[in-house]
């Protein structure tokens, strides 16, 4: 099986590097060569081209954004270079109205299309332990779930349309991002009352909220440790926007995600879009005119 993979990014490169240790040749595309070259060091063939990476039997996707998928699928070319018969295997996160429109694209070209984005930071990708939320044809899904049990350690298939796969992952981004308000607002409230962050924190991640994202994410609160980011506070605001889209399309009301998108703009203004999303807490902070625990570049600079 030819493989090719675009896009190799903080989650892009660990999990093509996973595929070539588990013995398959790829042939990889990204926007920058120093991304590659781990790559290329792993014996991955690095073309200059997307669309030359789209010579294989089955095309893995990791772009930052709908507008990354747009330029390079249909702009540059690629989905016109996918023969008839070919996978593209898109793992990245983007709005259910670009998946709709790209399942319309490589169905009347003859390609199959399955929406795959992932759950994970990079080290969870660096050790193909992700969780992957996937949708479309079941005779596209199936040859690919080899190389998806490579990246990840359980595949969901969440139905036959891979609309419903980008909005199960919009719908669980829009999840953590209420954890991480939930967290950052009240450990805020009792900060304001001479309670330590990092003890509020200890206090309600041993007890009541004992999992993961509030775990994971209050310790970054606690410490002030927004980078390097695991993923970005600008990407969140993304994502909450192509929530609240997908929440029109569908007719379903979500005020919390509209206070959301507000607060993680609030971030992006002061400086702190690429702080990880943990620092939603220093929105709050902010806000309660507490002080900062970490700072970013000054608003003014950006804009010169």
């Amino acid at each position: 099986m030819k493989i090719g993979f675009i896009g190799l990014g903080t989650m892009g490169l660990p999990m093509a590097s996973n595929l070539i240790r588990a013995g398959h040749t790829l042939c990889v595309w990204s926007r920058s060569a120093a991304s590659s070259r781990p790559a290329f060091e792993l014996g991955a063939h690095v073309v200059g081209d997307p669309a030359d990476a789209a010579q294989a039997d089955v095309v893995i996707s990791m772009l930052a954004d709908d507008a990354a998928v747009e330029d390079v699928f249909i702009a540059a070319g690629v989905l016109d270079a996918l023969r008839p018969g070919a996978i593209h295997l898109n793992m990245a996160t983007v709005s259910v109205a670009l998946t709709r429109r790209l399942s319309e694209l490589h169905a009347a070209r003859q390609v199959g299309y399955i929406a795959a984005p992932v759950l994970g930071r990079a080290d969870v990708a660096a050790a193909g332990k992700l969780n992957i939320l996937a949708a479309g044809r079941p005779e596209d899904l199936d040859p690919v779930q080899p190389l998806l049990d490579v990246l990840g350690q359980r595949t969901w298939r969440l139905g036959d349309d891979p609309a419903q796969a980008s909005a199960a992952k919009l719908a669980v981004n829009l999840m953590i991002a209420a954890a991480i308000e939930a967290t950052a607002e009240a450990t805020t409230l009792a900060s304001g009352h001479g309670i330590a962050p990092a003890d509020f924190i200890d206090l309600v991640t041993s007890t009541l909220f004992a999992v993961p994202v509030y775990q994971g994410y209050g310790r970054l609160m606690a410490e002030g440790r927004f980078e390097p980011a695991g993923f970005k506070l600008a990407l969140g605001l993304k994502d909450v926007r192509l929530a609240l889209e997908a929440g029109e399309a569908a007719r379903v009301p979500l005020p919390f995600a509209s206070v959301l998108k507000d607060n993680l703009l609030d971030g992006v203004a002061h400086g702190q879009g690429d702080f990880d999303w943990a620092a939603l807490s220093e929105v709050s902070a902010r806000r309660a005119g507490r002080p900062f625990r970490s700072a970013g570049p000054n608003p003014a600079t950006l804009a010169k």
